[in-house]
């Protein structure tokens, strides 16, 4: 397996404040039975805590219906969390009513998966990039227009004029997903947070976004969460991945030290996923885990994984919900293989 990584900033010192911490966050959604009535709960995320540094870009990768979508809208304040907080510097985003939320929404920037879907089709690209301005107090016209031209130079949108007065639907998807990086930039956010920034893109235009993403990260010092569910590209991006099952993070870990060295079943079997490119291996069939993953209505007692793993220990994973174990330093699992010291899974080699 051949693994390239960026160079990732300096990580936070140690002692310094998290920019954002997120502790035991659960965000659950109520059902109701015939509109009426509880009925129970989603738990679309469950007892999930993390810390991300001013500077540092993570990646969150999962398969479709893991929560991943739920902690965003957590994470960017646009649903309220069942228990747990979120903290921005230190701060509850949820403690300070309507007036904190807004003033927190401004220090984080939100890049969506369709760029299309997320541009007003009826609005000019001058319209779209003033809009936040224009909400956020900007009253000097000139000032507006000065901010405007230089976020679209920042995402190669150039030269500025050529671009101000079109509509999304005269630009290549590349060139709307830049106007949507523009757009999250354009307040000059602390946080940002890209939401699977590159899955409706041309496979020749996507690394092209993701180094552009990488260099305004660097340029700003800016804090990235990156949602995704494939694993192939977060070796561009990210300097930690956490990977996300049936609610939980169940691995976090240096990109490297994951992509080289992972540890959880799901997690080996998320890199098993991955296409290869060497068409001579086509014919061959890679194992993936049986079965769906499960309800989060109503999910499974202990490690939520068992049903799928071949490598459960009976009596153990079907009852025992694992802690995080430490095989390597700097390296969390929670997973009950790990519970007397590091080992390799079964089926699985380092040297693959």
């Amino acid at each position: 397996m051949s693994v390239q990584t960026q160079s990732a900033p300096a990580p936070a010192r140690e002692g310094e404040q998290p920019l954002l911490s997120v502790r035991n966050l659960r965000v659950w959604y109520e059902l109701k039975k015939w509109g009426f009535g509880h009925a129970g709960y989603v738990r679309a995320v469950d007892n999930v805590s993390f810390d991300l540094a001013q500077g540092e870009a993570i990646a969150i990768v999962g398969e479709s219906g893991c929560g991943k979508s739920s902690l965003m809208k957590a994470i960017l304040g646009l649903v309220r969390p069942y228990s747990g907080e979120i903290l921005f510097e230190g701060k509850d985003i949820f403690a300070g009513g309507r007036a904190g939320l807004r003033w927190y929404r401004s220090q984080v920037g939100y890049v969506q998966q369709d760029p299309f879907g997320a541009l007003p089709p009826f609005m000019s690209i001058r319209r779209i990039l003033e809009e936040p301005l224009i909400l956020g107090g900007v009253k000097n016209r000139k000032e507006r227009l000065k901010r405007i031209r230089e976020v679209l130079e920042e995402v190669k949108l150039s030269p500025p004029e050529d671009f101000l007065n079109k509509f999304p639907h005269m630009l290549s998807g590349g060139q709307q997903q830049r106007v949507v990086i523009a757009r999250a930039m354009i307040r000059r956010p602390k946080l940002l947070v890209a939401d699977e920034p590159v899955s409706m893109l041309d496979a020749s235009v996507r690394v092209e976004i993701l180094k552009l993403l990488r260099q305004i990260q660097a340029d700003y010092n800016l804090a990235v969460i990156y949602i995704t569910h494939d694993l192939s590209t977060v070796r561009y991006f990210s300097e930690r991945i956490f990977v996300m099952y049936a609610g939980k993070l169940i691995e976090k870990a240096a990109t490297d030290e994951l992509l080289w060295h992972p540890r959880h079943p799901y997690t080996i079997a998320l890199l098993n996923a991955i296409s290869d490119p060497d068409a001579s291996n086509a014919h061959k069939l890679r194992e993936v885990p049986p079965g769906e993953p499960p309800s989060l209505v109503n999910p499974p007692p202990g490690c939520r994984f068992h049903p799928r793993c071949k490598a459960m220990i009976q009596g153990r994973c079907e009852v025992d919900e694992p802690p995080e174990f430490e095989p390597r330093p700097g390296h969390q699992v929670a997973c009950w293989l790990y519970e007397a010291g590091d080992r390799i899974p079964p089926g699985w080699s380092e040297e693959a």
